[in-house]
């Protein structure tokens, strides 16, 4: 049984970190994923891997059983996590075939043996396990984006006013920057390549980033192109704004921190600390305890 539980988490472990990198060809996704998929380094880099070739079989059955809106929300949610690796919502269902097999195996496995806290967490293991990626790479690539926008804002601002059109500054500013944030850039360039508008190209550039500081952004520019404001003075005031918005953010996050630093010391530091004192106390006082306890 440990053999198993072993090998289990191992098959699991190895699976996420090299299980991520998809296969592109076999990917089934809508026409701006599909095109993200072939433009911008965080979003290519398919590789085969042991988990997904196991669970692609089966990967059919698991988007019938999930239903129409559960793929599209988790298609949006691969959206999100800008397909980490070439991820698509094929090889998410086979790895959450192999995974929930593997985990509700090991359930009932250990189900059997009596041992109900191993078999929950196997069982959280299989249902959880193919989520924990795409909600830390949500997180992380979000992050990101809003550290680099406000100095990309700048940068381009600089770029615009040296007297390059706006298209060409994105272009020209892009290429020097790395990450998710010029990948999305280059995505939204190529779209307007094959013929999509200005507009419609940064609107798709806001549904693909659950931020709000890519929505000011957007905002921003569609404002600008309808009031014919000039460009530079709008880029300078929305890094101005953004930078504003991430002290206000930080502050706010600070002061959470505050409480539950306070709640963690006198919950654990302070009974530990009197208890650490009491014992010196005692053990330094010389104190027979034969003669208490009558031993």
């Amino acid at each position: 049984m440990a053999l198993l539980l072993a090998l289990t988490m191992a098959v699991g472990v190895w699976g996420v970190f090299a299980g991520i990198r998809m296969y592109r060809a076999e990917a089934k996704l809508p026409s701006d994923l599909a095109l993200a998929l072939e433009v911008g380094s965080t979003r290519t880099g398919a590789v085969d891997s042991l988990v997904d070739r196991l669970g692609m079989r089966y990967a059919p059955a698991v988007l019938r059983a999930m239903g129409p809106k559960q793929v599209a929300k988790y298609r949006r949610k691969i959206d999100l996590a800008g397909n980490p690796g070439g991820l698509t919502i094929d090889r998410y269902a086979a790895r959450r075939a192999v995974y929930g097999f593997l985990g509700g195996v090991g359930f009932l496995v250990f189900l059997m043996r009596g041992q109900l806290f191993v078999a929950l967490l196997l069982l959280a293991f299989g249902a959880f396990w193919t989520e924990v990626g795409i909600w830390s790479a949500i997180r992380i690539r979000k992050d990101v984006i809003e550290r680099t926008l406000p100095d990309f804002l700048d940068v381009l601002a600089v770029v615009v006013s040296a007297g390059l059109g706006f298209r060409q500054a994105l272009d020209r500013v892009a290429a020097r920057y790395e990450g998710p944030w010029a990948d999305e850039l280059r995505i939204t360039l190529r779209q307007m390549d094959l013929g999509m508008s200005r507009r419609q190209a940064f609107a798709e550039l806001r549904r693909r980033n659950d931020s709000e500081q890519v929505a000011m952004f957007v905002t921003a520019l569609q404002q600008g192109e309808e009031l014919g404001a000039p460009i530079v003075d709008t880029l300078v005031a929305l890094a101005k704004d953004m930078r504003r918005t991430d002290a206000q953010n930080a502050r706010r996050k600070a002061a959470r921190a505050v409480p539950k630093a306070t709640m963690m010391i006198t919950t654990f530091m302070v009974p530990a600390t009197m208890i650490l004192l009491g014992a010196g106390l005692i053990l330094g006082s010389g104190t027979d305890f034969g003669s208490i306890t009558g031993e």
